[in-house]
């Protein structure tokens, strides 16, 4: 999986955004491209396409600002992937290398296409559990819960043997 920049910092708008959720007073779009290190330009964009995609509202006025549509515990990190970008779908798995054909010549029988599926479908699965709240704990217990997430074997292990 390939995570875009427009991903990225979507998130981190969006996790500005959750830091605030119990608060009346909305998030500036100032105030969140101060936080994340862009463009107020570029912030205000992404929140923009998460407020199309019912994940963020734009409060109008003086005071205005953006907000979360929803409680932070019931935003996935997998709903901003589909807001900002997409998941791979089983046929762009087999669009993306056709080599010098119109279409693969292992449209019909691919022995690789069911590796990919899988892993999207497990990246996809990972994501639409992984509440924004997760994102908000200090960094070393979000690692731990999402370890504790996984469900394979090998899951006890720290990524990148980072602790």
């Amino acid at each position: 999986m390939k995570i875009t920049a427009q991903e990225e910092y979507g998130l981190r708008c969006l996790l500005q955004l959750a830091k605030n959720a119990g608060e009346a007073r909305p998030v500036t779009v100032r105030e969140v491209a101060a936080n994340e290190g862009i463009s107020p330009a570029y912030a205000e964009k992404l929140l923009y396409q998460l407020s199309k995609a019912g994940l963020a509202e734009s409060v109008r006025g003086i005071r205005g600002g953006f907000r979360l549509k929803r409680r932070p515990e019931d935003v996935t990190v997998g709903d901003v992937v589909r807001a900002l970008g997409s998941f791979l779908t089983h046929a762009s798995i087999c669009q993306r290398f056709t080599g010098e054909e119109a279409q693969c010549v292992h449209i019909k029988n691919c022995g690789i296409r069911p590796v990919w599926s899988t892993v999207n479908y497990h990246i996809q699965k990972l994501l639409d559990n992984m509440p924004l709240t997760l994102l908000l704990q200090d960094e070393r217990d979000a690692r731990q819960a999402m370890i504790e997430m996984m469900p394979f074997p090998f899951a006890s292990q720290t990524p990148g043997g980072v602790a």
